[in-house]
């Protein structure tokens, strides 16, 4: 049972949440209503039609979460399909519409600087045509992002030059896949596609980076079952992610190692009868949601030999700087989604850089994967998804 402390210290973080993304959403959905509704003065009916839409939105995006904690996947999804695909909707309407409002404001300015005074005001009549000009981009950029979004995962093959990796290990092949999310949007049969996939690149190791679904083991377990079919000769390995803790960490790792993955929570296995060592880390945020987890990277590295390459998995790119203080030679990573939906990844930046690709820090190497699913809206625009197939060489320079 958590501490008393611990547990306000959870509340006050979930009031606060709950706080900032109710005044995020309501904020943004009385955006649209004002700018695509009420200035371009609709005739009654389309005024009322719009206001209602939106406003439903609205409601349902707030609703979702919560009726999807209390109905099985096949109802929840009747929920989470219209919910996702108008929060990914909504966010590329609020990026056309605010940049269409900042290059009008611009031209204004420039107006009052150039000629000595700014442009009026639009008239309702060029409100209009701003209001049809935002929705139209904003259904073909939705589209885009659809087709993206829910099309296979893409391969992408790496390789990456370790100073100390073992030369008779010279085009180890490691398959990373990260972030799929299994859900209520996405289940069994990407399942079974993503693992028939994987076994086809015939790897020496299988990496699953964290953020493997986003529901209870009670709502969405059994679409987990095809993982159970992942083979490599070294391992297949996971490592948590913050959608797994706030799901439920301990029942999940639970079912992961049902289905025959080797769980690294803060530990390390050695691997090539000593040639290197595989480690992984809990997410960071398993400490905030009242797991017994959360990241220790001291205890995932303690007992390797110092001069043993050492792979490590570590679900955010986050612990790459204490990593490489560590000297560990390569962190697969994941997390970021690469912005998932352009330009998200610029305030994704805000928070991290290291987005996607590869980071180097004196000898160590970071990997940071786009991610083989999608959170949220199934969209994905400017950050194809991915199923990364890293080729490990020994430097050339040794």
């Amino acid at each position: 049972m958590a501490p008393p402390r611990s547990r306000r210290s959870r509340i006050t973080a979930t009031t606060i949440f709950l706080s900032l993304f109710l005044t995020v959403v309501v904020g943004a959905h009385c955006y649209l209503a004002s700018r695509l509704v009420l200035d371009p003065n609709w005739p009654t009916g389309f005024r009322i039609a719009g206001l209602t839409l939106i406003g439903a939105f609205c409601v349902l995006l707030v609703a979702e979460p919560i009726a999807a904690r209390r109905l099985s996947g096949g109802r929840s999804r009747v929920l989470a399909w219209p919910a996702s695909v108008w929060m990914g909707f909504a966010f590329l309407g609020l990026v056309v519409l605010g940049l269409s409002d900042l290059a009008l404001s611009l031209v204004r300015g420039l107006s009052s600087v150039f000629f000595g005074e700014a442009l009026p005001e639009g008239s309702e009549a060029f409100y209009r045509l701003q209001a049809g000009m935002v929705l139209a981009a904003t259904i073909l950029l939705s589209g885009v992002g659809l087709r993206e979004g829910l099309r296979q995962p893409r391969i992408r093959r790496v390789e990456i030059e370790l100073e100390r990796w073992p030369r008779e290990r010279d085009g180890f092949r490691i398959v990373q896949i990260s972030d799929i999310h299994i859900s209520a949007l996405r289940g069994r049969a990407f399942a079974e596609s993503l693992t028939r996939r994987v076994n086809a690149l015939d790897a020496d190791l299988v990496a699953v980076t964290g953020d493997l679904v986003d529901g209870k083991v009670s709502a969405i377990g059994p679409e987990v079952e095809p993982f159970s079919g992942l083979r490599a000769p070294f391992g297949v390995y996971f490592v948590t992610g913050n959608h797994d803790h706030y799901s439920g960490a301990e029942d999940w790792v639970a079912r992961v190692e049902e289905l025959g993955l080797c769980v690294l929570r803060n530990r390390h296995v050695l691997k090539g009868e000593g040639a290197f060592a595989i480690a992984g880390v809990d997410d960071h945020r398993g400490s905030m949601t009242g797991d017994a987890g959360g990241e220790d990277l001291e205890r995932a590295l303690a007992g390797i030999p110092a001069e043993m390459p050492v792979v490590l998995l570590a679900h955010d790119p986050a612990t790459f700087p204490e990593a490489s203080r560590h000297h560990v030679d390569l962190q697969l990573s994941g997390h970021t989604h690469a912005g998932q939906i352009w330009p998200f990844r610029y305030l994704v930046r805000l928070s991290t850089p290291f987005v996607e690709g590869l980071h180097r820090r004196a000898r160590s190497t970071l990997y940071v994967s786009r991610g083989t699913g999608f959170w949220g809206p199934p969209m994905r625009l400017g950050a194809p998804a991915e199923i990364t197939e890293i080729v490990l060489r020994r430097s050339s320079t040794r």
